[in-house]
């Protein structure tokens, strides 16, 4: 059954292309889409019409003035760009197209996206911390140079270095700074300057160039070969707007080479400066001592007299010392002299002939008297003691035992005083008068007298 024109819904082109637009705006979000420029046109409006293609498709694309003022490069045909965009339809001739927000080399925007990843994973494990750089010398004697031999970077080095303190000994370690094998080599001249240990400090990096050119110092395996370094390490790398992974990680960042260089390096015409004012110093206290000992000098010249007469003073004042002593050993014999004829005199009416006759009446007087008390004394002990040893024989057991009796012991030295402290079979000894005897008891008896 076919259908009746009133049955039929008719749209016109411009309702057709608007409910397009409508459904891919809507639809798709918003994208990114790398590919390269051809159709380039930028017409006085300042909106820019391209159409990026590959080697199997294309699409147009606009990109208005609002947002291309913020594109950080001059886009030609032949350049390979990656954009942010929302896809769309222009309605006036019906042709689906991109509408682009941002724009970017393409590259760039790749090794961007790296770099940012790699930065961001790195600051996570804290290989960008302050407490793990190491602090420069204070006094540095040798320098390692970890560059290209043949590079602006290692000749800005050493004309730095050669103008400000050519004494600073100089070590380079030569390696590629750009191209896939350069990170490999710069990872390997750090860890062969470590390995080497004479250099105080180390100076990684080159000159100027495009990310591309500085990829190599971005590389992971050169940012922790700089962490792990034993030496603190400069980094160096490209111009002062240049920053790689390299500066983060390293233990201080120099905009370029040659700063590098003078960081490293003390001003050597600054030095001599000093030194000539510390010479200037030095020759005016040497001078200020020297007019001072003059001084000094003619002071004692002044006061020095002529030895002979300094002799004939001293012998003078010896004389005078040798009359004083003689008269003062005069005055005191004299006076000793007079002392001992008081002591003489005094002596001499002091006799002690008389006094010792009666010192010695008085003490033989007192023996006689001692002598009588001590007889006495001895009588009366002597009778004490004879009663005592006529009682002590009275009580004594040899007495006892002239008797007939005699003092029973057991082998233990125990007197046994009954039958109870025996048994039969017990060895005694018993004490007589006139000596011992064993026996052996072979039977006991208890009766009660």
């Amino acid at each position: 059954m076919q259908s009746t024109p009133s049955d039929r819904q008719i749209l016109s082109v411009s309702q057709l292309n608007r409910s397009v637009r409508h459904l891919i705006e809507t639809q798709l979000p918003l994208l990114w889409v790398e590919g390269e420029i051809s159709n380039f046109a930028r017409p006085g409006s300042g909106h820019w019409y391209l159409t990026l293609k590959d080697d199997q498709a294309q699409v147009r694309c606009a990109m208005f003035r609002n947002a291309n003022q913020r594109v950080g490069f001059q886009p030609a045909n032949g350049t390979q760009v990656l954009v942010r965009c929302r896809a769309g339809l222009y309605e006036g001739r019906g042709e689906y197209q991109l509408v682009i927000e941002h724009m970017e080399e393409a590259g760039f925007g790749a090794l961007q996206r790296q770099f940012e990843q790699l930065k961001q994973k790195l600051t996570a494990e804290g290989l960008f911390d302050n407490q793990h750089k190491q602090p420069m010398p204070e006094s540095v004697r040798h320098i390692g140079v970890i560059t290209s031999s043949t590079g602006a970077a290692v000749k800005d080095i050493l004309s730095v270095l050669n103008r400000r303190f050519p004494a600073i000994k100089i070590s380079i370690f030569p390696t590629m700074v750009q191209g896939e094998q350069a990170a490999g080599q710069i990872v390997q001249a750090i860890a062969d300057a470590n390995q080497y240990g004479q250099c105080d400090a180390l100076i990684v990096g080159r000159g100027g160039g495009s990310l591309e050119d500085l990829w190599p110092f971005n590389e992971e395996a050169v940012a922790r070969a700089i962490f792990t370094s034993e030496i603190p390490v400069i980094s160096a790398v490209g111009h002062e707007v240049d920053f790689t992974i390299a500066d983060f990680v390293a233990d201080l960042r120099a905009p370029t080479p040659s700063a590098a260089a003078e960081l490293l390096s003390p001003d050597g015409g600054e030095m001599l400066n000093q030194f000539e004012g510390f010479e200037i110093l030095l020759a005016e206290a040497v001078t200020r001592k020297i007019r001072h000992l003059e001084q000094r000098t003619d002071y004692l010249q002044k006061r020095l007299q002529h030895p002979g007469r300094k002799l004939q003073e001293q012998a003078q004042h010896l004389d005078h010392l040798d009359i004083r002593l003689r008269r003062a050993i005069a005055g005191k014999m004299q006076q000793q002299r007079a002392t001992m004829q008081n002591l003489q005199d005094a002596l001499t009416r002091q006799n002690p002939v008389d006094a010792i006759t009666q010192h010695r009446q008085a003490v033989a007087k007192a023996v006689k008297q001692m002598i009588r008390a001590v007889s006495q004394q001895l009588e009366l002990k002597q009778s004490k003691a004879t009663q005592a040893m006529h009682l002590l024989d009275t009580v004594s057991p040899l007495k006892t035992l002239g008797r007939g009796y005699s003092i029973i012991r057991d082998t233990n030295n125990r007197v046994i005083k009954t039958v109870a402290d025996v048994k039969t079979g017990d060895q005694l000894r018993g004490q007589l008068m006139d000596g011992e005897m064993v026996f052996a008891v072979t039977e006991t008896n208890n009766k009660t007298l």
